[in-house]
């Protein structure tokens, strides 16, 4: 197969890249430039942003089998890609996501669902719903639907994460002491490994499917019991403990120990005034309309036709190795809110 990313430098793209490389595929990477791409690919630069940013996929007369899209800001730059590449790529596979359905999604939402209004693939930048939207219509105008599969993620986790919701339990186990554990802790969690999306994507290009598919794990894979726990198991503690031998860690703050997780009641986190998923990184409070829409969406679909998910404990694992790596600081977009609760908050909480 002969695949073209726009992007696959970063997070899903360069899972998407790497797997691909796995099964042997030929990989052709257009980006900006600004990371390496894997060993392996041939590339191809360009700021899509730009005028005449498509210059390299324009004055080459190359084809593809499937090309792979990313993008998460203005649908027209999603449009100009498309439209471009209709005559000389067989499938576009974009990846999407599960906010394009109207708000609030009632539990147990498919693929059927309203999707939001307003979007165009015309558009500049607006709201990451109808951006993600108008990127989807562009694809099908341009692609149709036979030759469209619309990848719809939820939560996304795993190594080369540049949002920072894994990294930042990770980071905050790794300081030690008691820890705001936000409840229940058999609350169910839906997410999906990098690596499982990554595989599940190309497998899918591979059976021919089409049309829009929720990828994301049955609710319940993992519960915040299951990923916390697992998260305070590789790390918690770390900087406590360098700290006290003089080793690197010692210059992050430290509150001495293993990780505790204080398990807390929803009713305390949210009278503390801290907000869920982004203070709390992955947490929404149960019967929410948050919590419907990011952890209890119908993935039968893709589960049908292959979805496969790893425990969460390995994908916990890899993420810290990972972190550990290169240097314990993940990459973090710009375009994207700084996550996680300041310590002074948490421990106004925990009443320390």
């Amino acid at each position: 197969m002969r695949l073209l990313t726009l992007g696959g430098t970063e997070f899903v793209g360069r899972a998407v890249v790497e797997a691909a490389l796995a099964r042997g595929w030929d990989v052709t990477v257009f980006h900006r430039g600004r990371h390496e791409p894997p060993a392996g690919v041939r590339s191809l630069h360009g700021d899509r942003t730009a005028p005449d940013g498509l210059a390299a996929l324009a004055g080459t007369e190359e084809e593809w089998d499937v090309v792979v899209d990313t993008w998460s800001a203005a649908p027209r730059i999603v449009r100009d890609s498309a439209r471009l590449l209709a005559n000389r790529a067989r499938r576009y596979v974009y990846v999407s996501s599960c906010s394009v359905y109207a708000w609030p999604p009632a539990a147990g939402y498919d693929e059927g669902s309203p999707v939001v209004e307003g979007a165009s693939p015309d558009a500049g930048r607006t709201d990451y719903a109808r951006d993600k939207r108008g990127g989807e219509l562009a694809v099908l105008d341009a692609f149709g639907e036979q030759r469209a599969l619309l990848v719809r993620a939820g939560l996304i986790l795993g190594p080369y994460e540049n949002i920072g919701r894994l990294p930042w339990w990770l980071d905050r186990m790794a300081r030690g002491g008691p820890v705001l554990a936000p409840g229940p802790r058999e609350l169910p969690l839906q997410y999906v490994d990098v690596r499982d999306l990554a595989e599940w994507t190309l497998g899918a290009v591979e059976a021919g499917a089409e049309g829009a598919y929720n990828v994301i794990s049955p609710s319940g894979h993992a519960t915040m019991g299951t990923l916390l726990d697992a998260c305070a198991r590789v790390a918690g503690g770390t900087a406590a403990e360098d700290a006290a031998t003089g080793g690197a860690a010692a210059e992050g703050p430290a509150s001495g120990g293993p990780a505790e997780l204080r398990w807390t009641d929803p009713e305390v986190v949210l009278a503390a005034g801290i907000e869920p998923w982004i203070q709390l990184p992955v947490w929404v409070p149960p019967g929410s309309e948050s919590y419907d829409a990011m952890h209890r969406a119908d993935v039968s679909r893709a589960v049908r036709d292959g979805l496969r998910c790893r425990p969460v404990a390995e994908t916990v694992a890899d993420t810290w190795r990972w972190l550990q790596d290169i240097g314990g600081t993940a990459p973090q977009r710009t375009d994207r809110p700084v996550v996680g609760l300041d310590p002074s908050v948490e421990a106004k909480v925990l009443g320390g």
